[in-house]
């Protein structure tokens, strides 16, 4: 752990609660989560941490300082020819409605862009499983990064374990189901970028005020990078947006804000699920077949969209 992390000194900035607490710099942040991502924080003062930080909200310069921690602890994959690798994080799954975040990435697949699904599958057995659904329309997670890579060369889709991209990351939010609550590394695992600019990252979000602080920090990232980002309000939690709530769709490329044309909502139909996942598959399946006009606006959208992103390079 550097010399100059003062650990009591950081929490008591952080954990005066949420009116009385400070952000830290982005380079304190830095320091900080890169510390906790080596596991170098011992167990009494991460979870003083984590907590801390889940009361007081983190930050624009807090969260940039975190993704910078984070690059440096992230496995690298070489970026797949043609348009830039779409990252779909599946953090959540879904509650009551059929998941469609499979739909969208077998969608793009098909369109040639690459898509990196990645994430864990600890949230419960009562949601719609991303990775259980993929599988059982063909796409099991890849159990190496270099089967990754050749997926996402050969088929133009990959499921991948988010251990297997940064260790560190996956050992934070592996403390959920023993603390209850989600913490920094559940938002920093939709900020993760292991081909290094090359890509589309989309960053689904529940709150309203979270969606303002990481629409401060999405342009600083993506202009850093060059690269391209996408931040909305997910359905149920995961990657894709209510079929029936007002478009949130939100862009950046090279750092500037892409204009986006989005329709008013609407009453679409709402597909329910009682968590079968071949039923869910072979629905999703149908789905894929009949193409975007026969599914919720919303969805078509961000799939327009995240195409367009991906392939103006």
């Amino acid at each position: 752990m550097p010399d100059a992390l003062n650990l009591p000194a950081l929490i008591k900035e952080i954990g005066r609660g949420a009116r009385g607490a400070r952000d830290l710099t982005r380079e304190q942040a830095c320091l900080l989560f890169s510390a906790m991502l080596a596991g170098e924080v011992d167990e009494l003062r991460l979870g003083a941490i984590v907590l801390a930080l889940r009361v007081k909200g983190e930050s624009s310069d807090e969260l940039l300082g975190f993704a910078d921690a984070l690059a440096t602890h992230t496995l690298p994959l070489a970026a797949a020819s043609g348009p830039r690798t779409v990252l779909l994080p599946a953090l959540n799954g879904a509650r009551k409605l059929l998941n469609l975040m499979p739909l969208l990435a077998l969608h793009l697949s098909r369109l040639g862009v690459p898509v990196l699904v990645h994430g864990r599958s600890d949230f419960g057995a009562a949601r719609g499983d991303t990775f259980a659904l993929l599988q059982a329309l063909g796409h099991a997670p890849s159990d190496n990064l270099a089967r990754a890579q050749t997926q996402l060369e050969q088929e133009r889709l990959a499921v991948l374990p988010t251990a297997l991209l940064s260790p560190g990351l996956d050992a934070l939010m592996a403390l959920r189901p023993r603390l209850g609550l989600r913490n920094s590394a559940h938002t920093l695992a939709k900020l993760i970028d292991p081909f290094q600019g090359r890509s589309v990252r989309v960053v689904a979000v529940t709150h309203g005020d979270f969606q303002e602080r990481l629409a401060e920090a999405l342009p600083r990232l993506t202009e850093k990078e060059g690269s391209a980002a996408l931040l909305l309000k997910g359905c149920e939690g995961e990657a894709y947006p209510h079929a029936r709530r007002t478009p949130s769709l939100q862009a950046w490329q090279a750092g500037q804000a892409v204009s986006l044309t989005l329709g008013e909502a609407e009453e679409a139909e709402l597909w329910e699920t009682d968590g079968d996942s071949a039923a869910d598959a072979q629905r999703l399946q149908a789905l894929l077949e009949a193409g975007p006009a026969h599914w919720p606006a919303r969805l078509r959208e961000m799939a327009q969209t995240l195409h367009m992103l991906s392939t103006h390079i």
